[in-house]
């Protein structure tokens, strides 16, 4: 599947977007960034994030070394963030079927060098890469573009009282954690449903050991 530039989201949108992440992260929170150097200086990638918290997006979009075009619930798309978010290089997907207008626009991305932002448990969850779909696995066989795995630690922080906060606490230090990126297929160029079944199972694995990696480096052992 093949897209042509006319419609995919706008490259110079993402890279507004992400200097418009930096300026609103950096300036609530208190982001470090581990292994920025990581992601590939250029050509198609694949940032695999964990999701715990609404704010995970715009913190990888704000910390993230390259502008980011993630792919985002379609019921974020309301009001006043349609446009807005379109217009940051955003793409819109409905997880409730096969979205091939999302897909080719994904694919579009990668085709075209640049950086898809996936969450790859479908939904906001523990953070912990329990239960992945096969999205992932089908971006990353199809394109050939590497993963590289990425923790957002901090974000869910509960309050004393022990329930949710709506937004981490301001001023706050929020860990991100880049790990190497690798590859998800075998190289055999298969595309069966069993090749990403294989393939979900290699990425599950490596994110559950990054997962484990950045929670012992940041000294976060059972957060999210």
């Amino acid at each position: 599947m093949s897209t042509t530039d006319g419609t995919l989201p706008s490259a110079a949108g993402a890279a507004v977007g992400r200097r418009i992440g930096i300026g609103l992260m950096y300036g609530l929170w208190r982001p470090r960034v581990l292994g920025g150097w990581r992601i590939p200086s250029a050509g198609p990638v694949i940032l695999a994030g964990n999701h715990s918290h609404n704010i995970d997006g715009p913190m990888l979009i704000g910390t993230s070394p390259r502008p980011v075009h993630f792919l985002v619930k379609k019921e974020a798309f309301i009001g006043p963030l349609d446009p807005f978010l379109r217009g940051i290089g955003q793409l819109k997907v409905d997880r409730t079927s096969a979205d091939r207008t999302a897909i080719g626009q994904a694919l579009g991305v990668l085709e075209r060098g640049g950086v898809l932002g996936i969450f790859p448990e479908g939904t906001r969850g523990d953070g912990d890469f329990a239960s992945l779909r096969s999205g992932l696995a089908y971006f990353a066989v199809r394109s050939g573009a590497p993963i590289v795995p990425v923790a957002v630690l901090g974000t869910a922080t509960p309050r004393d009282d022990g329930r949710s906060r709506p937004l981490p606490r301001l001023r706050g230090r929020i860990d991100v954690v880049f790990g190497d990126p690798f590859e998800a297929g075998d190289r055999s160029g298969r595309r069966t449903r069993a090749a990403l079944d294989q393939a979900t199972e290699r990425i599950q694995k490596r994110l559950g050991t990054h997962l484990g990696t950045a929670r012992r480096l940041t000294g976060r052992p059972d957060q999210t």
